[in-house]
């Protein structure tokens, strides 16, 4: 019995060490976006990295493992570029950085986000492309990228995203054709308004997705 208690209790703390650098992993990725915004307003003051996690902070859920869940950043006034880091919160479900001034590029590292089912980044200012990791998201529902300066074309990955709902990619410079493929097909032309290059819908056998000139 005392070798079992002595087991138990070990693989406690095993348990709980682990917990806490997985906490000190994701507060390591969420630091690094406050480093790399500006926070005229200071909605990120309470991000302090001496915590042991960072579930204490404002506008950051947790689950019961303390794990990070959602991140809610909608109209902070934050300028600044998204982080790379930000792909390391992976049970984050919600990622809510809508109406601020981001700029630079999406980071093709939210494409590992497994568990994300809302990712709301419009009405910013980010440019590049789309990743086409987006369509890792399996989980993903809504996506949100309008009001933004995004250009290239609407990756064809994305059409196997069965779950998604909501896309909105309206009010950017995309180009090429527009995907009618898998959860594309119910779209409406509302989620693609207001990008002056981009054409279709894509008429399989007709109009050539990798028509040439679309960056």
């Amino acid at each position: 019995m005392g070798c079992r208690r002595v087991l138990s209790h070990h693989l406690l703390l095993l348990f709980i060490a682990l917990s806490a650098i997985d906490a000190n992993l994701e507060g390591d990725a969420l630091y690094a976006l406050r480093r790399s915004v500006n926070d005229p307003e200071n909605v990120l003051q309470s991000w302090d990295p001496t915590l042991v996690d960072p579930c204490t902070w404002f506008h950051v859920t947790c689950d019961a493992d303390n794990r990070v869940t959602r991140l809610d950043l909608g109209n902070a006034k934050l300028s600044g570029k998204l982080v790379a880091e930000l792909g390391k919160l992976e049970r984050l479900q919600y990622l809510e950085l809508y109406m601020n001034n981001l700029t630079g590029p999406i980071p093709a590292e939210l494409g590992q986000l497994k568990s994300l089912v809302s990712l709301d980044l419009y009405h910013n200012s980010l440019t590049g492309s789309i990743p086409s990791s987006l369509s890792n998201l399996s989980s993903l529902k809504f996506l949100r990228l309008n009001g933004n300066k995004l250009t290239g074309r609407i990756p064809r990955e994305l059409t196997k995203l069965g779950n998604l709902k909501i896309f909105d990619v309206s009010s950017n410079d995309l180009c090429g054709t527009i995907p009618t493929a898998g959860a594309f097909s119910k779209f409406t032309e509302e989620s693609f308004v207001n990008n002056s290059r981009l054409e279709g819908p894509e008429l399989m056998g007709f109009v050539r997705y990798d028509v040439g000139g679309c960056k």
